[in-house]
């Protein structure tokens, strides 16, 4: 059997298996689909990708193989007589061609065609556009078309020219093969007759000659449809100033472009005139006045203009282009539905107004969610399997109150198993699932400094019921598990013993038959499926059990945000995860990176609810005017339900994303300048507020607080971010996002008086550290083996001014348990250290404030402010002294207890 042969077989093995494995990961996919309820979403999916990838194979393999055949055809009315070459070996490379040709052509075409087919999303959108009701500044084109429409044309024009140009190259391979190669005698001489150097392809015979003429001329009509394509993505042209075309692409560029599309043409008719001619001239002459001009045209010339025309006046010929950016980057991240409010900045917050406030002043954080979850899992693991991943912030009624709580999801962490415990039958099948979840007020500590806890414990206790703490599903649940087998599931700890659980869901895939178990196994490579003796009948495997991963399955061109977040709802647990409709096509938009790359329209359009224990996932349309929510709704009609189906516990926790608003608040920096030269002069640019940590200047995060906005009737969840101005530390603005109720995504944007200073993060800090009665505390616990951690320095609007909050953690250096001792306080020209909320108050207003002193741990604090006292003023100098000898006396205890901690062997 001949080496061609062999390699044909070894190609067809290897074909056969891509394919088996397609097949098994197909039916696998589809058994999944089929279990979360959304098969119809695959169907859609998969039919996309078997039609496309179908016509893009077909037809590559039609343009390659159809070339390689026809050349073979045509070389065999031209093959010179044997002289060199035998007629035995000529019929075998003659075979080994066609063979060649077969199987290359069958690999090629099954690569190009799962490429095709890898662009569903994009197909689908094209057959099923939504209107964005806004027209492209330059051509007048309605976006939709930039978005939906081009991309196809590039990808058509580029899957045809890369199948023009394998046929090129099976073609002229075929040629020089079979008329070449003949007139070449062994010693490297050409044989009597035949042309020199590149005059061989001319002496091919007129077949020959013709056909490689028309691919090379169907090469170059391609390019000059590429350039044509390039005319409409000049309004995504990355220009100095801003995005899209500017004076000079548009007044050298766009010329430029038409002229290449004459020249290509040019020298198509030109290859094709060589044909006849048997004269290289022609087509070289067209080639090089193509290339020349190019250089000249699209380079040279665009910089000379750019130097002698633009650069003397650039404001005035960029004005127009510089609008164009303004208004498309505030249309594509409704950076235009940011209203923009005069904030009064009073000097300092008066008693009065913190008074009023006294919602925005019980749910000042004290907790930031790094030592929080430190601190949770050292406090709250209960068992080394058990691990907190991330701490997220939300809003509960708790006792009839509005209360600011973090809290965080206790998830199963396998690997911190012992390593005599990393078995088979643990990792799959007993240690199944997490349990529970802590959850604390953000401004609440007890005596030693720790969090109070309104959710703890296992089984869970606390302030909220919760009788299906089950977490089967979750952000640390990456491996696959299988439930009701004859091993039991462990449940939760209960002193020295464990309580064993069966799981009581549906969710999964049946796995009982062999024929399932020898499925899973090839597709999980996985042979203990096959050899385990504990599964049975009803046994399910529960597999895609990270949430993130589950919603890009059902949903791949949705963009998930970082911070999926836990919520104890209707006595279960639920993650929420902000889901985005991205596009990097939107015309004269200002690109910005978020997780797959470069985009430049953002909506954060989809909320994906999933049950921790079941794992069902519902797409709740938080945005059904996007266009691009639109196209993907006409495209899966029964994947998005609208956002008043969610269940009404649930909506009241729907947050405003971070991740959404830091990208507006980044982009708002610069963009809330509308005047073309007040932009151009970059004259009122923005910086985001910074502050110390660990003694580094860093940018805030955008944080969310329970505050009551101006003109507001009462308190509400929102995310907040203060800016200032460049090259200074003084704040200009506070931007806002509402999440309550009708108010949610409500954007506003406070701006302070540029005439009057207020203070900004990194100046309080900096008073933080020149008050030489904090600074000297901190320096004194930074000693001795412990070490002072600097919480987040929040800005929190209160009535007309500002009031800054930082807490103070301690944590020994060798203990991971970060305990809250004191909180920074600052409004005005005041700034104090104290030990709870209330004393800090009480020393910035030298009163006794409305906010009630917090309890000692283990009683609950009363749930309505009392009125302050009116004192005389020698009982309120007592007053004042006792507050601080018992804050004195606070201090010295737990320098003590400090002491005595370190002292310990």
């Amino acid at each position: 059997m001949g080496q061609g042969r062999w390699i044909a077989i070894v190609a067809g093995l290897l074909v056969l298996y891509a394919v088996v494995g397609r097949l098994g990961g197909i039916i696998v996919e589809w058994l999944w689909f089929v279990s979360v309820g959304y098969q119809s979403v695959y169907l859609t999916r998969l039919t996309a990708e078997i039609v496309l990838f179908a016509i893009g194979a077909l037809i590559f393999f039609a343009i390659f193989y159809g070339n390689g055949s026809l050349a073979m055809r045509l070389a065999s009315r031209h093959e010179p007589p044997p002289i060199v070459i035998p007629w035995a070996r000529t019929s075998r490379r003659v075979a080994g061609l066609q063979l060649a040709l077969l199987t290359g052509g069958v690999l090629l075409s099954v690569l190009v065609g799962l490429g095709i087919a890898g662009s569903w999303p994009t197909i689908l959108q094209y057959l099923h556009p939504a209107s964005f009701g806004v027209s492209d500044p330059l051509f007048g084109q309605d976006v939709g078309f930039f978005v939906f429409a081009l991309p196809v044309y590039e990808l058509v024009q580029g899957w045809l020219m890369l199948s023009l140009v394998f046929a090129l190259i099976a073609a002229l391979a075929v040629y020089v093969v079979r008329l070449v190669v003949p007139r070449v005698a062994p010693d490297g001489q050409l044989i009597e007759g035949a042309a020199p150097n590149l005059g061989l392809l001319l002496d091919l015979g007129a077949g020959p000659r013709l056909h490689l003429a028309v691919l090379v001329a169907l090469l170059a009509v391609g390019m000059a449809a590429g350039s044509g394509l390039d005319v409409l993505k000049l309004v995504y042209a990355p220009g100095r100033l801003v995005f899209g075309a500017t004076y000079a692409d548009i007044n050298a560029r766009w010329p430029a472009l038409y002229l290449s599309i004459a020249l290509a043409l040019v020298f198509a008719v030109a290859v094709l005139a060589t044909a006849r001619a048997r004269s290289l001239r022609p087509a070289g002459y067209a080639l090089g006045a193509w290339i020349l001009v190019g250089i000249i045209a699209g380079s040279i010339y665009p910089a000379l203009i750019q130097r002698l025309v633009v650069q003397p006046s650039e404001l005035d010929r960029e004005a127009p282009y510089i609008q164009n950016n303004i208004t498309m980057t505030n249309r594509a991240y409704a950076l235009d539905r940011i209203a923009e409010v005069d904030f009064p900045a009073a000097d300092a917050v008066t008693q009065e107004e913190l008074n009023a406030n006294q919602a925005t002043v019980k749910n000042f954080r004290l907790w930031d969610p790094q030592p929080l979850l430190d601190t949770y899992n050292q406090i709250q693991s209960i068992r080394l399997y058990y691990d907190f991943v991330d701490v997220d912030v939300d809003r509960y009624m708790i006792n009839g109150e509005y209360r600011q709580v973090m809290l965080s999801a206790r998830e199963l962490s396998p690997d911190r198993l012992p390593s005599q415990a990393q078995t088979w039958v643990n990792r799959r099948l007993q240690y199944t699932h997490g349990f529970g979840a802590a959850m604390s007020p953000v401004n609440e500590v007890t005596v030693e400094g720790l969090p109070q806890l309104f959710l703890q414990d296992v089984p869970p206790r606390g302030s909220l019921p919760l009788t299906r703490p089950e977490i089967y599903y979750g952000e640390n649940t990456d491996d696959y598990v299988i439930v009701k087998t004859a091993t039991q599931e462990f449940d939760y700890p209960k002193g020295n013993d464990n309580v064993y659980t069966e799981y009581q869901g549906s969710s999964g895939v049946g796995i009982g038959s062999f024929v399932s178990r020898l499925l899973f196994a090839w597709q999980l490579n996985d042979a203990n499926l096959l050899l385990a003796g504990a599964l049975q009948p009803d046994s399910r495997i529960l597999f895609n059990r990270n949430i993130s991963s589950r919603v890009q399955l059902v949903a791949p061109f949705l963009t998930l945000d970082r911070d999926p977040y836990a919520v104890v709802s209707n006595e279960r647990i639920y993650w929420v995860q902000d889901a985005y409709t991205t596009s990097d096509r939107y015309p004269y938009s200002q690109p910005v990176g978020l997780q797959r790359g470069s985009l430049n329209y953002l909506r954060n359009s989809v909320k994906v609810v999933t049950d921790a224990f079941d794992g069902s996932m519902h797409f709740y349309l938080a945005e059904p005017s996007d266009p691009l929510i639109r196209s993907y709704s006409a495209v899966f009609p029964g994947l998005f339900e609208p956002l008043d189906q969610m269940p009404a516990d649930l909506r009241q926790h729907v947050r405003y994303p971070e991740d959404l608003f830091s990208i507006q608040a980044d982009l708002y920096r610069t963009y809330h300048m509308k005047d073309v030269r007040v932009f151009y002069n970059k004259e009122d640019l923005w910086n985001v507020a910074r502050r110390l940590a660990d003694s580094q200047a860093a940018a805030i995060a955008p944080y969310y607080v329970i505050m009551r906005l101006p003109g507001e009737s009462k308190e509400e969840f929102a995310l907040i971010l203060p800016y200032t101005p460049p090259n200074k530390n003084n704040m200009i603005t506070w931007l806002t996002a509402r999440s309550d109720g009708a108010a949610y995504g409500t954007l506003i944007a406070y701006q302070y008086p540029k005439e009057k200073l207020i203070y900004g993060p990194m100046q309080i800090d900096a008073r933080i550290d020149q008050d030489p009665i904090i600074s000297s505390q901190l320096t004194l616990w930074n000693q001795s083996g412990s070490r002072v951690i600097r919480g987040d320095l929040l800005v929190v609007p209160i009535g007309k001014s500002n009031i800054y909050v930082e807490p103070i953690y301690l944590q020994a250096e060798n203990n991971k348990l970060p305990e809250m001792k004191r909180v920074v306080l600052a409004t005005g020209n005041k700034i104090v250290m104290e030990p709870t909320v209330a004393a800090a108050i009480n020393s910035l207003y030298g009163a006794q404030p409305a906010t009630p002193a917090q309890p000692p741990a283990g009683q609950q604090a009363p749930t309505t402010a009392q009125p302050p006292q009116q004192l005389r003023p020698e009982a309120q100098a007592l007053l004042d002294r006792l507050n601080s000898l018992e804050q004195e006396i606070t201090s010295l205890r737990d320098d003590l207890r400090k002491y005595l901690q370190q002292s310990q062997p």
